[in-house]
């Protein structure tokens, strides 16, 4: 039996969003749900910058974060499809830095103990963060601790551009043997610089000519000095207070991250959803094949084994429990085992901000959910979202 979004229901979407709003939890947010090719679902409330007055827009523009890591992955797919790279080839082929990359083993910040990598870290290794590359600002690791000495926090040494910075992430020893265990990090960073010397163009040019462009996502771009610019919150005690220490977007970076880098629209991100959703096609313009999404959307973790097995721990934009890894989005395997209201077999990912998105093919279903607000662990906005739109399926 077909299943559709009920109008009413869809309702308690908004109004469980805008008391977000009311009670100063966040600042304003849009959202997008979206059944086949109709929208059944496109609001907004409260302000895009609440100091200035400004009021959320359609044309809203939103630091996703890392939800640029799903479109860096199809920019790796794309050069797969052209057949210029492998899954399986070592990335080292094309970025020597990473040919004798050694492995944490013990020992303290002041003193580690490495050893050497038991095989060679590969372009599938990145795609699915089985890297062993990891995040400066987890606080969780010795590693890390390594990543923050040489600079590499939230953000990256001043005067770096991408190339510096996979020097400098190779440089640094991995958390744990390559393909072995599933950690949040760099990954998606280096390969941006990955597509970047297998296509001979630039990483930004790339994504822009192959991506953003054949998509029409004319308002998704690497920086801005817009007044259509959100401005970025933090919690503190209940409450969103402006912090503009990190998230400066009006200059152009000198490193374009693939894992971090893009500011977009509802609109814009909708159109890449909606490019999923129609397996690889968008308004008859094909960016994937069918059989190529499908790899992505499959679990790649080692023994088809869950996030809750295999996880170094951490901050990352999911839960583990019943969520396997793809290339470039998590992936429900059991929605049981998470208590989840999602559908085995969809697939999603999130920003720093509290930003998410999910696509579900089984019931030809998508959402977009848009704010400003960090760190997106604060609140429980994309369990409770989930839970609002799948009891709108009827």
């Amino acid at each position: 039996m077909a299943l559709r979004l009920d109008p009413d229901r869809l309702t308690r979407v908004t109004k469980h969003f805008e008391r977000y709003v009311d009670d100063g939890r966040l600042a304003g947010f849009s959202v997008r749900v979206g059944h086949g090719h109709e929208v059944a679902l496109d609001a907004s409330y409260g302000m895009a910058d609440r100091e200035a007055g400004r009021e959320v827009a359609a044309d809203t523009l939103w630091r996703i974060y890392s939800m640029t890591k799903p479109i860096t992955s199809v920019a790796a797919m794309l050069l797969w499809e052209d057949g210029l790279l492998d899954l399986a080839d070592p990335i080292s082929r094309w970025l020597p830095e990473f040919a004798d990359v050694r492995v944490y083993d013990k020992g303290s910040l002041a003193n580690p103990f490495t050893v050497p990598a038991t095989e060679p870290i590969r372009v599938w290794h990145l795609l699915s963060h089985t890297s062993g590359l990891t995040y400066g600002f987890l606080q969780t690791s010795v590693v890390d601790g390594l990543y923050r000495q040489a600079g590499f926090d939230l953000a990256n040494p001043p005067g770096l551009d991408l190339a510096q910075s996979a020097e400098g992430w190779a440089s640094l020893p991995l958390l744990f043997q390559p393909g072995s265990a599933w950690g949040y990090g760099v990954s998606t960073d280096v390969l941006g610089r990955l597509v970047e010397v297998v296509s001979g163009q630039s990483f930004e040019s790339f994504v822009q000519d192959r991506i953003l462009t054949p998509l029409g996502m004319t308002d998704t771009v690497w920086h801005t000095d817009s007044d259509r610019l959100a401005a970025l919150y933090a919690a503190v005690a209940g409450t969103a207070l402006r912090y503009d220490a990190i998230g400066d977007v009006s200059r152009p970076p000198l490193a374009h991250l693939g894992g971090s880098g893009l500011v977009s629209t509802v609109e814009d991100y909708w159109r890449f959803c909606r490019m999923l959703l129609g397996r690889g096609e968008l308004d008859g313009t094909r960016l994937l094949a069918p059989r190529t999404l499908e790899l992505m959307t499959s679990n790649h973790l080692p023994g088809g084994r869950d996030l809750a097995a295999l996880s170094t721990g951490g901050f990352a934009e999911t839960s583990f429990d019943g969520i396997g890894f793809g290339l470039g989005f998590a992936v429900t395997l059991d929605p049981v085992a998470g208590r989840s209201a999602a559908q085995a077999g969809d697939y999603f990912w999130g920003g720093l901000a509290s930003t998410a998105f999910w696509v579900d093919p089984v019931n030809d279903l998508a959402a977009v959910f848009m704010t400003q607000l960090l760190p997106s662990s604060t609140y429980p906005i994309r369990a409770e979202l989930r839970q609002l739109v799948s009891s709108s399926l009827v």
